[in-house]
């Protein structure tokens, strides 16, 4: 029997679309990456599908994990979450 050289694990893909948590600001708003890369700062789902779809994207599913990877909070979070002291 031959050693195994390679790890032989399945290969987990990044979403081509990140949206990164609320920024607090005038007004707040989410970072967000296609494909790695930083695009822009949106303020609404409007500005995630208009960043995507000028990467050239079409038919994005907010709600598909395999598409879009929404980090501190869903696509319906637009404002900073306070914590409570």
């Amino acid at each position: 029997m031959s050693p195994m050289t390679e790890i032989s694990e399945p290969r987990v893909e990044a979403p081509p679309v990140v949206v990164w948590p609320v920024t607090p600001g005038e007004p707040p708003f989410r970072l967000v990456e296609i494909r790695g890369e930083a695009v822009g700062k949106a303020e609404s789902l409007v500005d995630v599908l208009t960043y995507a779809h000028d990467a050239g994207l079409r038919h994005v599913d907010l709600d598909d994990p395999a598409v879009v990877r929404w980090v501190g909070g869903g696509k319906y979070t637009w404002v900073p979450h306070h914590k409570l002291l």
